[in-house]
């Protein structure tokens, strides 16, 4: 577990540098900020964008913008909007992103996500 404590600050987004992530479909943009056990991402998903790969970390994602599914790898989906939220451990579900619209993401993961073992 990470042991490294994070003093108050603040992060403005317009100064963090974008980086570019083709899916199969469309390109998702992540702006990064990076601590010891813990990573914070703003990520837009391009209209049409689906992921190109299963994803098994943990996350908690905020929908801050447009609509998106997460399809997991057995079938199922689950539609969030602006407002909603998604949490999962790491290790418990094999998912991936899809949208038709475009989305905007706030996105937290980190070693406090770990799957019990």
């Amino acid at each position: 577990m990470a042991t490294q404590n994070i003093p108050f600050q603040t992060i403005d987004w317009s100064e963090i540098p974008k980086t570019e992530h083709p899916g199969d479909s469309g390109k998702a943009y992540w702006q990064t900020v990076q601590y010891n056990g813990l990573r914070v991402r703003m990520i837009e998903y391009s209209v049409d964008y689906i992921a190109d790969h299963w994803c098994e970390k943990g996350h908690i994602v905020q929908c801050l913008e447009g609509e998106f599914t997460s399809e997991m790898s057995d079938g199922t989906t689950f539609t969030l909007s602006k407002g909603m939220t998604y949490v999962v451990s790491d290790d418990l579900s094999s998912h991936r992103s899809v949208t038709q619209s475009g989305v905007k993401l706030l996105i937290i993961d980190g070693e406090f996500l770990k799957a019990n073992q």
